[in-house]
């Protein structure tokens, strides 16, 4: 079974530290094959699937979606770099959760030979970025992904499978914070929504009264405004990649054959100066 990449996307009222990165129109960053049976027990049915197709595919199909791409190019980017550390190359990858592209479009032929893209929205895979690899696009939920075991050799997703109900079954590791400075709160929810990010939750409000919306605006910019004004919001993002083992890269050693302790680590230094002195 291929290991997948999860990446969740939350928004934290509390500001991360960072130095600014990127302005982006007064918005700046900054860093600090499954079937229904086969379900996780624990699995809740939280998010409103077809609310988020719909969502996205609006997004998607928007005179300017690039206006909105900002953060999943900054993550999209991210994850290629962390695949070109790998010493090796994939045959065959896999993006669940696609969107336009955002993981492809930083990588080469050379590392990848041919790249699936699966999205539940058909608008985000008909408007998809460019990329020299070869693609393939399959309209597929990310919980139900029509493949079979041990296909691909690489699998990657970017920013999708927080909405995914069986998280449970997900794995979640390495973790970065990304912090954009917003004019205002209303500023941030706009991006929210053009980037298909609305909450898509079963008990969300269906709707919120203006007075509350000026007064949560009045509260969250008392309480977390930064010195030029504007506000933050962060977003917290899960990292894992897996691949498959490969004959070119190298077998991890026997259990049990080091040769050193992991409490004499401590002590490196005072060997690696011990023997210079020797030499």
């Amino acid at each position: 079974m291929p290991l997948l990449t999860p990446l969740r996307l939350s928004w934290r009222r509390l500001p991360a530290a960072g130095v600014p990165v990127k302005n982006l129109g007064l918005r700046t960053v900054a860093s600090g094959a499954s079937s229904p049976s086969g379900a996780s027990p624990k699995a809740f049915n939280i998010f409103d699937r077809d609310l988020k197709r719909k969502q996205k595919n609006w997004a998607a199909r928007q005179p300017e979606p690039m206006k909105f791409d900002y953060l999943k190019e900054e993550v999209g980017s991210r994850i290629a770099d962390r695949v070109y550390d790998i010493a090796r190359d994939f045959h065959l990858a896999l993006d669940v959760g696609c969107g336009r592209g955002y993981i492809a479009e930083h990588l080469n032929k050379e590392v990848v030979g041919k790249f699936f893209q699966t999205d539940i929205a058909e608008n985000a895979l008909k408007n998809a970025l460019e990329t020299e690899i070869p693609t393939v696009s399959v309209l597929a939920d990310e919980e139900f992904l029509p493949f079979r075991e041990n296909t691909f050799d690489l699998v990657v997703s970017s920013l999708s499978l927080h909405w995914v109900n069986d998280l449970p079954r997900a794995l979640e590791q390495d973790t970065d914070e990304i912090q954009v400075n917003y004019p205002g709160m209303f500023e941030l929810m706009e991006d929210l929504q053009g980037m298909g990010e609305s909450n898509c939750a079963w008990n969300r409000k269906a709707l919120l009264h203006r007075d509350t919306m000026l007064a949560a605006a009045a509260v969250y910019r008392e309480m977390y405004r930064n010195e030029d004004g504007s506000v933050p919001a962060t977003y917290q993002i899960y990292y894992m990649i897996g691949w498959k083992y490969h004959d070119s890269q190298a077998r991890p050693a026997e259990r049990g054959s080091a040769t050193v302790s992991f409490g004499e680590l401590g002590k490196i230094n005072d060997l690696m100066s011990q023997g210079k002195k020797s030499q």
